[in-house]
């Protein structure tokens, strides 16, 4: 606070108080370079929403690890399912007032012992797109014969969408030969020797989809010989050709 003396036409003097205010401190360099390389400081949207997304995904993993390592989600029963996240995919659609962002997650449930399921769901935020996707595998729950050796009962070439996929039988000890969303489908089925490979699209979706639905398809061979009416060992037992 200063004090400042006026002295008019007149001769008379006047006294006023001046204040001011105090000056702010300087901004280091560093920090203004730091708030200069945010992505909110440049406005850029694509660069807002990178770590967001970036986050929520982590989240979603992290969850899904904690999920299978617990068997279910806190105030759930334990059902025995492990479940997997195998995409979590940005969407927009677009109407009149702008783009609406969501996410898709899709998700594979099995409990290793013959039942697994395929679900897909979207959602604003990631975490509850996986849990309605999870809910969704639940419902969509298909029972898989399993075999002595722990593989499938027959090959099989079967096609979903623009995805072909093809599965064969293995030996005790040969393990899961496939990748993708076919493994994960395989071992959360509880089926630990097969060969797979996919033919046609590389979508996990359109994968996970069609190894469901083949894995629906098989049947055992006591299965095949209820339909035919015979037994076991009349379908497999040995017809000599008649000699001419």
């Amino acid at each position: 606070m200063e004090t400042a003396t006026f002295s008019c036409t007149s001769g008379c003097a006047r006294t006023s108080v001046v204040s001011r205010r105090p000056a702010a401190a300087p901004v280091p360099r560093q920090a203004k370079m730091a708030a200069a390389a945010t992505p909110f400081a440049r406005g850029s949207a694509k660069l807002c929403t990178a770590a967001p997304r970036q986050a929520g995904v982590q989240g979603a993993r992290a969850a899904s690890v904690r999920v299978q390592a617990r068997g279910g989600r806190r105030g759930e029963p334990d059902d025995g399912l492990e479940e997997r996240v195998v995409q979590i995919s940005r969407v927009v659609k677009v109407v009149k007032g702008g783009n609406q962002l969501r996410f898709r997650a899709v998700v594979i449930v099995g409990d290793g012992n013959g039942r697994v399921g395929v679900g897909c769901s979207k959602a604003k935020e990631v975490a509850v797109a996986v849990q309605k996707a999870s809910l969704d595998a639940k419902k969509n729950l298909v029972e898989v014969p399993i075999t002595k050796a722990l593989s499938i009962p027959h090959g099989i070439d079967i096609r979903e969408g623009a995805a072909r996929l093809m599965l064969r039988p293995a030996a005790e000890g040969t393990g899961v030969i496939a990748g993708g969303a076919v493994r994960i489908v395989l071992e959360l089925a509880g089926v630990q020797n097969v060969f797979g490979k996919q033919l046609g699209s590389q979508n996990p979706l359109n994968n996970a989809r069609a190894t469901v639905k083949a894995l629906s398809q098989m049947r055992t061979f006591r299965q095949v010989a209820q339909e035919r009416g015979l037994t076991i060992e009349e379908m497999f037992a040995f017809q000599p050709k008649a000699s001419t």
